[in-house]
């Protein structure tokens, strides 16, 4: 198995609300791309890289980054041989890949050919997280289904469900709908679906064929362009909507999770992150 981390996004939301912080108090964060943030001890991407090298079944990482910020990530990066940067060159936030486009350009760039476990630069999970249990989950689902994809979720409310990608499900825990952001009586479910993906190798050419299906052809004064909407390959939540349908998904429960958007919803994280460090710290 191989993972990827996507952190090539601009974290506009989180900048904005930095220069507008009228404390001062994190001033020092403004630049900092969010998977390089400060949470608890270490920058938030490290978190991962920690549990994800205790891992038998996976033997590599990729980090994809933007051209912006890349020589940040390579200066980060010094401290961990097991990770491999791809950078997709982008240098602003309107000609940004877009996450599918790069866990596509990852793909394709390294040949990966393994399953693959996706994971949101911006985002970490509870206390009680247990990647190698969920590795056993992902397993369970391909004994009986070997071409199975595996998804987690979070148990929203009624009002967070316009905010999300939401999941429906069968007995069986097998995904039959997916729901970008719908309004609370559109759906019976609340189950929220993070950008944490453990994809099957078979269905990584799915990757280039939804980006390939999604284009459209512009024409203007001088000559044809072929543009893909920003909008269809910055949520991977769109993969997903294609992808169940073309193939096995099946996804788990997990308690919640940190999703990195603004200031309040870092500083959450970060203090909740500190105060676990100082405490495993005393014993």
């Amino acid at each position: 198995m191989k993972a990827v981390i996507l952190a090539a996004g601009y974290g506009t939301r989180l900048e904005r609300d930095l220069r507008d912080d009228r404390s001062g108090q994190y001033s020092h964060l403004i630049g900092v791309p969010k998977p390089l943030l400060p949470i608890g001890h270490c920058p938030l991407i490290s978190h991962w890289t920690k549990v994800l090298t205790t891992l038998p079944s996976l033997d590599g990482v990729y980090v994809v980054t933007n051209g912006a910020n890349h020589e940040k990530f390579v200066t980060w990066a010094k401290d961990w041989s097991c990770v491999q940067l791809v950078c997709d060159g982008s240098m602003s936030n309107e000609g940004r890949t877009g996450a599918v486009g790069c866990l596509e350009l990852c793909v394709r760039q390294y040949n990966v050919q393994d399953d693959l476990l996706v994971i949101a630069g911006d985002t970490l999970f509870f206390d009680d997280f247990d990647l190698s249990q969920l590795v056993q989950k992902f397993e369970s689902f391909k004994t009986k289904d070997p071409d199975a994809s595996m998804l987690v979720y979070v148990t929203c409310t009624d009002e967070e469900v316009h905010k999300y990608g939401i999941l429906e499900l069968n007995e069986e825990k097998k995904v039959v709908g997916f729901l970008e952001k719908p309004q609370p009586e559109e759906t019976s479910s609340r189950k929220e679906c993070p950008c944490f993906y453990f994809l099957s190798s078979k269905c990584l050419p799915l990757l280039s064929q939804f980006l390939e299906e999604k284009k459209v052809s512009m024409c203007d004064f001088f000559r044809l362009v072929s543009n893909l909407p920003l909008k269809a390959r910055d949520a991977t939540g769109n993969f997903i909507a294609y992808l169940y349908q073309r193939a096995p998904v099946y996804a788990t429960e997990i308690s919640g999770r940190f999703d990195v958007g603004g200031l309040q919803s870092y500083v959450i994280c970060h203090e909740h992150f500190k105060k676990k460090a100082e405490t495993e710290f005393l014993g």
